[in-house]
């Protein structure tokens, strides 16, 4: 966006305030020409004139008043396009990134990505023996199904609940306003859903066994060869200590070196950036002839 700012010129609240002297002149001439109307409206009665209606016809110097209207604004625009133009550059400069061409030294790399790695479950149940997993996986399935059908919400549960709120007779409206009785036949007693129950539990509390056992001996195995892997681990890392403190250590002297010459440049981007801050805030707005008499007018008036 073209702009006129200058070391010379109007001050920025110079520029403001002539800016809301031209929104107020033309918001006075506004009202004046919005009251504009064809007709009055007067009314007598005996010796007493009464108006309704005041006549407004348009001005003789419409053309004058519009044409001032539009100079203060045109020139409002224009100082406040440049007041808008400097807080943008002023704000360009206080946002810049600060960048540093030369590239940090490069972290050394160590062998501790060489380190074996801990085993995870998948590891413990291929221990098992094809027939411990098979067993694994029927004692698994029984149980669940089991489970399904005797645990809280399932089957056999909802039976037992339900037996006792069972009535022996029922009706249904076959016909309006006529109940017809309809038998009701129990299947089942408490007594033979509760046998069923503990026989079931017993069957799952067995598979339950046989399932919590070849997790747990899956979950040995692996924390087994876990030990072995840490040991291992252990050896390796001590090894190689020493080393990775030499590459650490020749490391951070590059490092310090090279952050201290960054903070060094960004001190001197600083330095600059402030001055040219300076400059921008010092910046004023060199007005442009077709609006100088407008300016000239409000001038006078802010002396």
């Amino acid at each position: 966006m073209k702009n006129s700012l200058s070391s010379k010129g109007l001050s920025m609240s110079q520029a403001q305030s002539i800016s809301n002297l031209c929104n107020q002149r033309s918001k006075e001439i506004s009202t004046q020409l919005d009251n504009i109307n064809n007709v009055s409206k007067e009314l007598t009665i005996g010796v007493e004139t009464y108006i309704e209606t005041q006549g407004n016809p348009i001005p003789k110097n419409v053309v004058q008043l519009l044409q001032s209207k539009a100079r203060y604004s045109a020139t409002q625009a224009f100082l406040m396009e440049n007041i808008k133009a400097k807080d943008e550059l002023i704000n360009k400069i206080k946002y810049e990134g600060f960048t540093y061409d030369v590239e940090a030294p490069i972290r050394p790399t160590t062998i501790s990505e060489n380190l074996p790695l801990e085993v995870g479950e998948e590891f413990g149940w291929d221990q098992l023996t094809a027939a411990e997993y098979n067993e694994y996986l029927e004692a698994e399935a029984y149980a669940s199904h089991i489970g399904q059908f005797i645990h809280k919400r399932g089957t056999l549960d909802r039976l037992r609940a339900e037996l006792p709120t069972i009535k022996t007779l029922e009706f249904m409206e076959i016909e309006v306003g006529k109940k017809t009785p309809m038998k009701v036949s129990i299947h089942h007693t408490p007594e033979q859903l509760l046998e069923i129950h503990e026989e079931l539990a017993a069957l799952h509390r067995g598979y339950e066994q046989k399932v919590n056992y070849f997790k747990s001996k899956a979950k040995n195995a692996v924390t087994s060869e876990n030990a072995k892997v840490q040991k291992e681990r252990g050896e390796i890392q001590a090894r190689v200590n020493q080393q990775n403190l030499e590459l650490a250590n020749e490391y951070k002297l590059a490092y310090d070196k090279w952050l201290a010459d960054q903070r060094k440049a960004q001190h001197e981007f600083e330095e600059k950036r402030q001055g040219r801050i300076q400059d921008a805030v010092n910046l004023k707005i060199e007005v442009a002839q077709r609006f100088q008499d407008v300016v000239d007018e409000f001038l006078n008036q802010l002396k």
